[in-house]
C-alpha cells in the first residue's frame, strides 16, 4: 500500500530566511521528519478560511497532527486571559477546530501535540489551566526561551498510549498551560506533579494527544502508531 498522507497544522507568523523577513506558514522540520521516518508522507496545512475547506482537506488526508504553538484563545472556553496568556491566533484556532470537527465526522486518526492537546480538549468542551506553574509551584514543564523541560510521565496501564510508549517515559515539554477538563477523553499519562500529560478517546479510533513534544526525540511509538492507523484508514476509504 502507498505511504499514507499525514496532515500537519502550521504556525502563521513572521519568519526570516535569506533576505526575507515576512509573514510565513512554518513548522519545525522535526515534525515532517518524524512522519517520514514512520513511513508517512507529511503535508503542511496552513490556516484556511474558505467555507468547507476543512472537510475537503480531511477527505484527502489519512491522518491529522494538530501541532504545537501559541496559547489557545481563552474566550474559546469561556475564560478571561491570565496575565501569562498571550499570543493567541484566532485564524489558527478557527482552522484547527474546523479540522477536528471534520476529522471526528470522518473517523480520521488524530494526534495532538502540546497546544494540539489543549485545543482538542477545548474542542470537546473542556477547559485549560492557563498557567501551570501556579498549580505545581515550578517551571520544569517550560524552563523558558527555546529550552525544553525534561519530565517523567507514567502512563495508564492498558491504554493505547501505554502500548505505544510503555509504562513510563521521559519526555521533552515546553508548555506553561495544561488541560483542566477533557470531556470525552480519558487521562492516560501524568507527570509526577499530577499534571495531565496525555489523553485519548475510547474506542478503536486513534485519537490521542500528548502535552509533550515527541518529534524532538527518537520516540517512534506515537508517530508509528499514527501512521499505522492512517494506513488502515486509507485502506477503508
Amino acid at each position: 500500500m502507498d505511504a499514507p498522507v499525514v496532515g500537519l497544522t502550521t504556525y502563521r507568523q513572521t519568519a526570516a530566511w535569506g533576505v526575507w523577513t515576512t509573514r510565513a506558514d512554518v513548522l519545525p522540520t522535526e515534525y515532517a521528519v518524524a512522519v517520514e521516518t514512520a513511513g508517512g508522507v507529511p503535508l503542511l496545512l496552513p490556516p484556511v478560511a474558505l467555507p468547507d475547506a476543512a472537510e475537503r482537506v480531511v477527505s484527502r488526508i489519512d491522518a491529522l497532527v494538530v501541532s504545537g504553538g501559541a496559547d489557545v484563545d481563552p474566550g474559546r472556553y469561556g475564560a478571561s486571559p491570565h496575565p501569562q496568556t498571550a499570543g493567541w491566533q484566532p485564524e489558527r484556532d478557527a482552522w484547527e477546530l474546523a479540522l477536528l470537527t471534520a476529522a471526528d465526522a470522518a473517523g480520521l486518526p488524530v494526534l495532538g501535540i502540546c497546544r494540539g492537546m489543549q485545543l482538542m480538549a477545548v474542542h470537546a468542551g473542556g477547559s485549560l489551566d492557563q498557567h501551570t506553574p501556579d498549580l505545581v509551584g515550578h517551571e520544569r514543564h517550560s524552563p523558558g526561551g527555546d529550552e525544553y523541560g525534561t519530565v517523567e510521565v507514567d502512563t495508564e496501564p492498558g491504554s493505547r498510549l501505554a502500548g505505544l510508549v510503555g509504562p513510563r517515559v521521559e519526555v521533552s515539554c515546553h508548555h506553561h498551560q495544561s488541560v483542566a477538563r477533557h470531556p470525552g477523553f480519558t487521562a492516560v499519562a501524568r507527570a509526577t506533579d499530577g499534571t495531565v500529560e496525555a489523553m485519548e478517546a475510547p474506542g478503536d479510533r486513534y485519537c490521542l494527544a500528548v502535552q509533550w513534544h515527541p518529534e524532538t526525540r527518537v520516540e517512534v511509538g506515537l508517530m508509528a502508531g499514527l501512521v499505522a492507523a492512517a494506513r488502515e484508514h486509507a485502506g477503508r476509504s
